[in-house]
């Protein structure tokens, strides 16, 4: 598995996650139906390592918590040591091409914010990785609001490798990569503009070719005064075996 040349999508380190928050871990904990003992995979750590904490210490999961760069997670492993939890959750440093040799089957994977492959390769890596009924949470940028101006759409375009999807476009797609979609919900105006600025809080001062894509990302974001007909969407899914039955429906037609 190889990820486009344009991904991953750049995060500065240390800023927080778009769906990095211990509510939004919560809610993906509620939907995936995880319990004491669930082994949960969260993609994209970050140099706190929050989502994997919460799940480790409120809901007494086993984690593997993954990322790519190890200035990221040798953090999270001091962490994880200090508050004495090396027994639930296993730190790991893992190459973007790599992923799919993780060892599974895991209850559920959780990537809080950072995008690290495109939708068709993520959803087909995902997949193998989970058990039966395990979900997927993830997310991926969206469109968003009534319009998006053109110059959003093909900077988005180009940056995805593929048109941007609408939030129910997102749950399409999982639908066709054999997950049964369960909900998705997009950051509002004001969620995306704080979101911007606490990544720009932590953009290092020198400009760099891997920070310049989200340089004008921000740029247009400021350009259509905050609502630039784009966001940030976070879509789960559990997977569906061959052959499964659809659910019942729900309005009972």
């Amino acid at each position: 598995m190889s990820p486009a040349e344009h991904f991953p999508l750049y995060h500065p380190p240390g800023a927080q996650r778009a769906f990095g928050s211990d509510d939004a871990t919560r809610r993906f904990a509620k939907v995936a139906q995880l319990e004491p003992g669930s082994r949960v995979l969260v993609l994209g750590c970050g140099p706190e390592g929050s989502a994997a904490m919460l799940l480790a210490q409120e809901l007494k999961c086993s984690v593997v918590a993954v990322d790519t760069d190890e200035a990221l997670v040798s953090p999270v492993r001091e962490r994880v040591r200090s508050q004495g939890l090396t027994d639930r959750i296993e730190v790991r440093r893992v190459a973007p091409d790599a992923l799919g040799m993780l060892d599974g089957p895991f209850h559920g994977i959780l990537v809080p914010g950072r995008v690290q492959y495109p939708l068709d390769v993520s959803l087909r890596v995902f997949r193998p990785l989970l058990g039966k009924r395990g979900r997927v949470g993830f997310t991926f940028p969206a469109r968003v609001g009534r319009f998006t101006p053109k110059p959003v759409l093909d900077f988005w375009e180009k940056r995805l490798g593929a048109p941007l999807l609408l939030p129910r476009e997102l749950l399409q797609a999982l639908e066709t990569s054999g997950f049964e979609p369960e909900s998705v919900e997009s950051l509002h105006d004001t969620e995306l503009d704080a979101l911007y600025k606490e990544m720009e809080a932590h953009l290092p001062e020198a400009a760099s070719q891997e920070s310049a894509a989200f340089r004008e990302e921000l740029a247009l974001h400021r350009e259509h005064n905050q609502r630039p007909g784009v966001s940030y969407a976070f879509a789960v899914g559990r997977r569906k075996e061959p052959g499964e039955k659809p659910p019942a429906s729900r309005d009972r037609g």
